[in-house]
């Protein structure tokens, strides 16, 4: 999410810049304030576990970003062509949508070239 982000709040860092989100860096604090939850999740459904630590969330978002997933308020998940990111650590789960999500994202960006 920090590296494909055009802008750092409060952080004038420059990464790839290829996404047109804001993000805010480690907005959950130190690894104590780190947590899961279950939560909605756009072209997912209900219940995705995410596991927060340290995570960043996304401030704000530009044209042609979709809101994936908000969790209390703050926008933790989001795609924009053929880029997908989120604050949580979908791979410290049992769970595989959000994987099966993503590699469906790229067979679809596959086909369509």
């Amino acid at each position: 999410m920090i590296l494909l982000s055009k802008n750092i709040y409060n952080d004038n860092t420059k990464h790839l810049e290829t996404m047109n989100i804001e993000v805010i860096r480690n907005v959950y604090g130190r690894q104590l304030g780190s947590f899961n939850t279950k939560c909605y999740m756009k072209g997912i459904g209900e219940d995705i576990e995410m596991v927060f630590i340290r995570a960043p969330y996304i401030k704000n978002v530009g044209e042609g970003v979709d809101v994936l997933s908000i969790v209390d308020g703050n926008i933790v998940a989001a795609r924009q062509n053929n880029m997908l990111v989120t604050s949580f650590h979908p791979e410290l789960t049992d769970d595989n949508r959000v994987h099966k999500y993503f590699l469906d994202m790229v067979k679809s960006n596959i086909n369509n070239s």
